[in-house]
């Protein structure tokens, strides 16, 4: 059987790149994307492909599909993850502002969703996971564009899954809370756990949902914030 193969934006560095480490140690893979030479460095490092983009751009997202497929003729898990879009007050944000966060954060996963379906249908299924927020369920004023956009590709994702489960597609979205790929330390106390979460333990969650041990999971958002949010 041909070894499976993930793809990954945002995969050069922070939460990416550790999905990138793990993905490989679980054999698989890797094609990745980031707007810096990250990708590359760290794709030469893990032995995949990768070229340089944006999830803002379709034409981006389409040459690492491409990539990937003239590497390696499949792709069976898919991580899309982005950067936080601008911030600012509520009602400061511009136009232009929220319309490169839809860009950034909905838009990305339906024109990744749009490249990858039809590849997932002919194997027979694949898995794709989107990285949203623990703020995508209790909206932060810090990050505002980002709350509302991540909530809806929570809503998108439901969509997508019983759209494409008959074919064994599965889509989810790992939520995380605060984690050391940023600057974030002063918000440990906030979580039930009163520490930041590590990428590596980030990435694991990403592994299970990408892969064939989260086989009877779609449509869901697995929140992996430390116990930060406060659903039942």
């Amino acid at each position: 059987m041909a070894r499976k193969v993930c793809l990954i934006t945002g995969g050069g560095r922070g939460i990416g790149a550790a999905v990138a480490r793990e993905m490989q140690a679980r054999g698989y893979a890797l094609a990745l994307m980031s707007p810096s030479e990250s990708c590359e460095q760290l794709a030469a490092e893990l032995g995949g492909v990768a070229r340089r983009g944006v999830a803002q751009s379709a034409d981006d997202l389409k040459a690492i599909v491409d990539t990937a497929m003239q590497a390696y003729g499949r792709i069976d898990a898919v991580l899309n993850h982005t950067g936080h879009p601008p911030k600012g007050d509520l009602l400061a944000i511009t136009d232009e502002n929220w319309d490169l966060a839809n860009d950034m954060i909905v838009k990305s996963v339906v024109r990744m969703a749009r490249l990858v379906t039809p590849v997932m249908e002919r194997q027979g299924g694949g898995s794709i996971v989107n990285v949203t927020t623990y703020a995508a369920f209790e909206p932060s004023p810090w990050f505002p564009a980002s709350c509302v956009y991540r909530a809806g590709v929570s809503a998108f994702a439901k969509l997508y899954a019983d759209r494409y489960g008959p074919q064994n597609i599965r889509m989810n979205c790992l939520a995380p809370g605060f984690t050391d790929s940023l600057d974030v330390a002063k918000y440990a106390e906030l979580a039930a756990l009163k520490r930041i979460a590590r990428v590596e333990e980030q990435a694991k969650a990403a592994a299970f949902l990408l892969t064939e041990e989260s086989s009877y999971v779609t449509g869901q958002t697995l929140r992996v914030d430390g116990g930060l949010t406060r659903h039942i």
